[in-house]
């Protein structure tokens, strides 16, 4: 295992590994692994010669009053656990070498950053995307792993990379849930026993609402609805969105067709969680 935390090695590395035949992978992440990080490793492990993880808490895609300085940080524990997944490599940069004084350009996310978590958090995706892209120029040539819990952040790390031609292959890793169906996340450890006991609500509201177009329902707003009302009938969650929209776009239809994602977000007690579904439409 080797720990690079100067931006600058981190080309350097990776250039010869791709020079000695090596295809590398890249997962970024913002440490606090837990399994679903270990997943994203693990198939970059079974795909590439050369796995390098990110351990970076970006402060760009923290808006005021969000948890940047309550976010976990624990390097030491990153690294182990990364090694066991099978990286090789742990980038883990400090935030004056990743943006030094004077830092000024950033990276906009587009019309995908502003709606559902976009809309309720102005900024975060920019932040994303900004820091994504440098990550992507600093890897060069490779695969990057991202999971789909973070639905709306993947597509639009798919876009980016189009859009500014960076040389990487957007790999997208299936949602990995605890044995209640809870979404692994860095913030779940920051639930309270009585939290942690109710936060797979979502996890039923989403499938509850998957059931429903598998039914018949094609009515988005109906959709929505439901797996709302199900996430609120739960006291401890205070619901921000819940939606039914189309997987490409995120895109609300008059009636849903084709690839649909259902995605939730919402607060239980301080602590902010988002999960998604998706479903095939009956033709």
């Amino acid at each position: 295992m080797q720990v690079i935390e100067r931006v600058s090695e981190l080309p350097t590395v990776l250039d010869a590994e791709r020079r000695a035949g090596r295809r590398v992978g890249l997962v970024p992440t913002m440490g606090a692994l837990h399994p679903g990080h270990h997943a994203l490793i693990q198939r970059a492990a079974a795909q590439c010669d050369v796995v390098a993880a990110t351990v970076f808490v970006n402060p760009l895609q923290f808006g005021r009053g969000e948890d940047f300085a309550a976010y976990p940080r624990d390097l030491g524990a990153d690294v182990t656990r990364a090694g066991r997944a099978g990286a090789d490599i742990v980038f883990a940069p400090a935030a004056g070498d990743m943006f030094p004084p004077g830092h000024q350009t950033t990276v906009g996310a587009g019309r995908l950053g502003e709606m559902l978590e976009g809309a309720s958090r102005p900024g975060h995706f920019d932040g994303v995307a900004t820091v994504v892209a440098k990550l992507c120029a600093l890897a060069g040539p490779s695969r990057v792993y991202f999971g789909e819990k973070d639905y709306q952040q993947l597509l639009i790390v798919r876009r980016l990379a189009v859009d500014l031609g960076f040389p990487v292959e957007v790999v997208a890793c299936p949602t990995v849930r605890d044995l209640d169906g809870l979404a692994w996340s860095s913030r779940n450890h920051l639930l309270d026993p009585h939290e942690r006991a109710a936060a797979p609500v979502l996890y039923r509201a989403l499938r509850a609402g998957a059931a429903s177009i598998l039914a018949g329902e094609l009515d988005p707003a109906e959709v929505g609805a439901l797996v709302g009302d199900i996430a609120e009938a739960e006291p401890l969650v205070s619901l921000d969105y819940a939606a039914a929209v189309e997987a490409a776009t995120l895109a609300v239809p008059e009636k849903l067709h084709g690839h649909t994602r259902i995605l939730v977000a919402a607060r239980l007690g301080a602590t902010r969680l988002i999960d998604n579904v998706g479903v095939e439409v009956p033709a």
